[in-house]
């Protein structure tokens, strides 16, 4: 797929459509894209490399577009080895090449390179410092803990682009997903890899801010020229922990079908009453990463849990986990409980919610014993009610 940026900036990224996890535990049915830049002037500046999976089709996008000139600065956005993965080669074919990055990209680079690439030249930049290429002039923002400490975004003026590092990244191959809506795989991508670290990007946002953006050119996903208000607006959702939309989650960890029961029940009430939108998820068998991005997209959630060796079953444990470590906060929660003889879900689950900021806990509890009946639908349709109204 051929992306155009401008006659100076040219995208020479790749596509990963074999890869079954990202990052080892995300699946991406779709691939992702590598994204690299490569900006042309009287001196040429590469924005980062790529993963090594995609190093030989990425070499040959390289020297095509260089067509025999060379690569005077390698501006290092960001460690991570699915975008420094090819440094070394870019050091093998450009030995002069400095490298361009701060202070703690260096710190982190002998982890990655202990042998040949630290003794390229090395050009250390700070907040708010230049690079003049000609007539293109990259300015760097410092932008630690978006995702990682060293990451920094640049800036280039002449054409009012933003390498933005991984903010505003996506899954999806970009040769897949050419028609595809942005926000639900970005949504997903910012939660499980980005989500802990809003205030990072709340800061990120407030530097953005005064800078005249008109294209943002991430690490994944495509390059965005149109509407960067809608993208821009999300993030600063996203990044404020607030809801995105009206709605419920009702997540559910059965055993053997009995608490599926009970969940699918409450969702109907739930729709019943009127919710704007009732999303009912299988959390043994659906996309964890999928289940946490609807957590955080809705104001909602109800938990529904089977108890299990003393406490919860594990899948709802493993997904509450998740979403403490992803800061999960400023959301209204109903709880569901399923035990047959000594019911006690509610109360691990209890433990982990309690550590959740700015959140509310509904009554009633619903307890259910084995398997839903008559005499449990008084008490689900108050808490379905309690839920509705909050």
């Amino acid at each position: 797929m051929k992306v155009t940026i401008s006659d100076a900036i040219r995208y020479i990224g790749v596509d990963d459509t074999t890869i079954d996890l990202f990052e080892s535990q995300y699946v991406v049915p779709e691939g992702v894209s590598y994204n690299s830049y490569l900006i042309l002037d009287e001196k040429v500046a590469l924005m980062d490399t790529v993963d090594a999976r995609g190093a030989e089709a990425w070499e040959k996008n390289l020297m095509d577009t260089l067509a025999g000139r060379k690569v005077d600065y390698l501006v290092i956005s960001h460690l991570e080895p699915d975008h420094a993965g090819s440094i070394g080669r870019l050091v093998e074919l450009f030995p002069e090449v400095t490298l361009v990055g701060n202070a703690k990209t260096f710190a982190m680079l002998p982890q990655f390179f202990p042998d040949g690439v630290m003794e390229c030249e090395k050009l250390t930049v700070k907040e708010g410092d230049t690079l003049s290429l000609g007539s293109h002039t990259l300015t760097f923002v410092m932008a630690p803990m978006v995702h990682w400490p060293e990451v920094m975004v640049s800036y280039e003026s002449s054409e009012k682009v933003l390498f933005s590092a991984d903010g505003f990244g996506k899954f999806g191959a970009l040769s897949l997903t050419e028609d595809a809506d942005w926000a639900c795989e970005a949504r997903r991508y910012y939660f499980n890899i980005v989500g802990k670290y809003g205030n990072p990007v709340q800061a990120l946002l407030k530097k953005a801010a005064g800078l005249d953006i008109a294209t943002i050119c991430p690490l994944h996903g495509p390059v965005l020229k149109e509407n960067l208000g809608y993208y821009i607006g999300l993030y600063d959702t996203w990044s404020k922990y607030e809801p995105e939309s009206k709605g419920v989650l009702v997540a559910y960890a059965s055993i053997h079908g009995n608490t599926k029961k009970v969940a699918e029940a409450l969702g109907q009430m739930l729709r019943e009453k009127g919710v704007e939108k009732v999303v009912v998820s299988d959390l043994a068998r659906e996309d964890m990463a999928e289940v946490i991005e609807d957590a955080f997209r809705y104001d909602r959630m109800v938990l529904c849990a089977a108890s299990y060796d003393g406490g919860v079953f594990p899948c709802m444990q493993d997904f509450l986990h998740h979403l403490q470590s992803k800061a999960y906060q400023k959301r209204t929660i109903g709880m569901v409980e399923n035990g047959s003889w000594a019911p006690c879900a509610a109360k691990a689950m209890r433990e982990i919610v309690d550590t959740f900021k700015d959140v509310t806990v509904v009554e009633p509890l619903v307890t259910i014993r084995s398997t839903m009946k008559d005499s449990d639908r008084k008490t689900m349709e108050a808490l379905a009610t309690a839920i509705a109204e909050a």
